[in-house]
């Protein structure tokens, strides 16, 4: 299970995990809530645009109902449980071994977010520090107007990372009682990866199998 906060490089360090194991893309894909709650017609919206956490009952309920379907799979869960009463209701219904923590300061996470421009029809994405467009705020190729989504605006962001903090703390507080966290600090993925490989290493054993693929 990860345990990561927007922008914090959770994508990539997922899709690594599940590239080094016997979890299929698809099942970790899946099993992401914000997946599933895109899937529920007015949850995205009624909830992260206005950047609230989703409530536990409907977070729960969707999670526990997709994990249904994956039992003869091993599975990695991407940002769920989220509150303590999530982690609860979760591990009443099945045994976590291992859980990841990457902690990557929140100031660095919301200069990744309020810095990100899309162009909406399209779907294109600029980063102001990273990948900028050439003339601030047009887009490259059809001199349209970015925007800013809701959720990528300084005060959403600032609102959603405090609600995150607030609620996650007592679930790695949860966890590490139980023996099963591990925390990866820091800000690059790069640099957090081979901490991550070298733990996983010792969990998995399917993972140093595949010497092709390496860190």
């Amino acid at each position: 299970m990860g345990v990561w906060p927007w922008a914090s490089a959770r994508c990539c360090e997922r899709a690594r995990v599940v590239a080094l194991t016997t979890f299929s893309e698809d099942l970790s894909a899946g099993a992401c809530p914000d997946n599933m709650l895109r899937g529920q017609v007015g949850l995205w919206p009624a909830f992260i645009d206005q950047g609230k956490l989703i409530p536990d009952d409907v977070m729960t309920r969707l999670a526990l109902h997709e994990l249904k379907n994956l039992t003869q799979y091993s599975w990695l869960l991407d940002g769920f449980p989220r509150t303590l009463a999530q982690a609860e209701a979760l591990d009443r219904a099945y045994q976590i071994d291992t859980v990841i923590n990457l902690n990557v300061p929140f100031e660095v996470i919301k200069q990744r977010l309020t810095a990100r421009w899309i162009h909406p029809a399209s779907g294109r994405v600029y980063n102001i520090e990273f990948n900028p467009p050439k003339t601030v705020g047009i887009d490259d190729l059809t001199g349209e107007p970015l925007i800013q989504r809701e959720d990528d605006k300084p005060e959403t962001v600032i609102k959603r990372l405090k609600a995150y903090e607030d609620q996650t703390k007592p679930v790695l507080e949860y966890y590490q009682k139980k023996g099963v966290l591990e925390t990866f600090s820091g800000t690059e993925t790069n640099k957090i990866w081979p901490y991550v490989y070298a733990f996983l290493q010792t969990k998995v054993p399917q993972t140093s199998q595949k010497a092709s693929v390496t860190p």
